[in-house]
This record gives structure tokens, sequence and C-alpha cells, in this order.
């Protein structure tokens, strides 16, 4: 997949191309609908399909101060995206002038202009321009000026999770804010990741024989509430399972928020520096400050107990319904 930041960066010999454009915050499955039909129209009209994304989040231009927490960096979506078939991805720096071109000039400089789009798919609330002032209906009506087709996707997918709200970004954020990763996997498609460097920490799990990793995660990071889960700690490709442990670490009067990732049974690891990712499959206890050191070390061998067990019981299934979720 060719990846190219602001318009400056695709190829002068560019020709048309199927186009889709958003946030797509997750790559969740409602997101997964829209950027697959993209796929599926660029095959079928023989010609390269380009996913349109934004950087930083534009409401943090428009607003400052209010970046979303983010559930994947511009990395991790390109790979899922990838994996859906995507040829190109577009990341535009959203800047203040960026925000003031009106629907009419996104449009032309960026669909026309640039892109040469054949078809644009997108989902029915998408809006675009100046005060989000383009939709839907100005998009295919200067479609008929411009020779290109607009196909709307019904995105919104149901579930368990939320209560059967319609699955979108804003509510796997709620979910994972909340503690309930097992809802936000469904939405996902996956479980949530977070991401970032190993940086040394107090080494209290080291003195207590559970040594962790405690990753310093990317900004805006959507981050579980605290608690202990159950998932995995992936290093330079090696997926491991890992009881994590998100908060304070009140037992010892903490006040910085972590996430630490233990590595079940593994020994003599050094992760310093690493870039790890963490994903997370199911909640096991709430944060906790314990009596003494003995009934916190009580609590972790539960903790890894349950977690191994939560694993494996989800990696059996998986193995059963076929290949593993990413």
């Amino acid at each position: 997949m060719q990846r190219w930041r602001g318009l400056e960066d695709i190829p002068q010999d560019w020709g048309r191309s199927v186009v889709t454009i958003g946030s797509y915050d997750g790559v969740h499955r409602g997101h997964q609908l829209i950027i697959g039909r993209a796929v599926e129209r660029a095959r079928e009209l023989g010609v390269p399909s380009v996913v349109v994304t934004f950087d930083p989040h534009p409401s943090e231009v428009v607003r400052p101060g209010s970046h979303p927490p983010l559930l994947a960096p511009h990395h991790r979506r390109a790979e899922l995206m990838a994996e859906l078939g995507v040829d190109a991805l577009l990341i535009l720096p959203f800047t203040q002038e960026f925000s003031k071109l009106s629907p009419a000039d996104f449009i032309v400089k960026v669909l026309v202009d640039k892109l040469h789009a054949r078809a644009v798919i997108e989902g029915p609330n998408f809006r675009f321009g100046h005060r989000a002032a383009g939709n839907v209906a100005f998009l295919s009506e200067l479609g008929q000026t411009y020779d290109y087709e607009v196909e709307v996707v019904d995105l919104y997918v149901r579930g368990e999770a939320g209560g059967g709200e319609p699955f979108s970004s804003t509510l796997t954020r709620r979910l994972v804010s909340e503690g309930d990763v097992e809802g936000a996997a469904e939405i996902l498609g996956r479980p949530h990741r977070v991401e970032g460097v190993v940086v040394r920490g107090a080494q209290r799990g080291r003195e207590l024989g559970y040594p962790t990793a405690n990753v310093e995660t990317l900004p805006h990071t959507a981050i579980p509430a605290d608690g202990v889960y159950a998932g995995w700690l992936t290093v330079e490709g090696e997926r491991m399972p890992a009881a994590i442990s998100v908060g304070t670490n009140p037992q010892f009067d903490g006040t910085e928020r972590t996430v630490e990732a233990y590595a079940i049974d593994r020994v003599g690891l050094d992760l310093y520096g690493l870039h790890v990712a963490v994903d997370f499959l199911a909640y096991v206890r709430g944060q906790q400050k314990f009596d003494s050191i003995e009934a916190l070390l009580e609590a972790i061998g539960a903790d890894v107990k349950r977690s191994s067990e939560l694993i494996e019981a989800y990696e059996v299934r998986a193995r059963a319904e076929g290949p593993a979720t990413r």
C-alpha cells in the first residue's frame, strides 16, 4: 500500500481512483464496510482505491483541547487498511487554513485535481469542508459536474456492545474508558490495542517476582479504565499471553497512571526502549489497595491464573472458529 502525507506526495501521473474520506479511528467493523466497498468498487472499475484521512484529528484544530482519545495511531490504521486491500492512504495535515476550505474547494483540490476520483464511497453522515457544511447530497451534486459517482454505504452495525447502540468510534471509546474491552472488541473486530515504548518504572514488579513492561503510551491514546486485564504483549512480532495492570499503583501510593504488562511465565526479557503493543482481551478486576504485600502477591497470583484461563479459552475458541483475530 502506498502512503502519502499531503497532496504534494501524490504521484504526478496518478490516474482515476475510488476514494473514501474519514477519520476512520479504530477502523472498526462499520468503517470496514465502507473501506471494503471502496476496495471492491475500485476492483470493479479497474482503478486503485484510496483512503483519505487527517492528522491531527480535525476536532483538535477546530476546537483546541478537544482531541478525542485515539483507538489506533495512524501507522496501525494503515496496517489495518492494507489488510482490507486498500491501494493508497493519503494523510492530510489538518491545519487552520485547511479547515477553512469550502466543501466545493475541498472537492476540487483533493478529489478532482489530485485523486481524479472516479467514485467516492461514504457513510450517510459524512460531512466535510468549512464548518462541516458539505454532505453526501452536495458531494453527489458536484459529482455530476466533475464526473465521479457517489455511493453511500450504511456503516451501522449493531450488536450487544453498548446495549445495542450502532457501532461507532465514539461508542468504542466509551466502552474502553469504562473497562468494557470485550464490548470494544465486538465493535473493532479485534481486541483494543495500546502501543508505546517500554520505559523504566519503580521496578516493584520485578522485586515481587512479576516483572512488568511499563509502557509509555502514545499521545491521546484511549486507555482502558483502571484495573487488571487479560491480554497479550507483542514485542517484535512475538505475541505473549499477559496479565495487564492499568492504574496509579495505589498499593505504593502512586499518582501517575501507567499501563504495565506481565508476560506470563516469561523470564529474562529485556524490553527497555522497545516499541510494544498491548492487546486487551478481558477485564479481570478493578484496581485495589491490599492490607499487606502478602495479600497483594496472592491477588497477583490469582490475576495471572485467571488471565491465563481467559486467554487459553479465547485461543481454543479462535482455533475452532478459524484464523485468530488481529
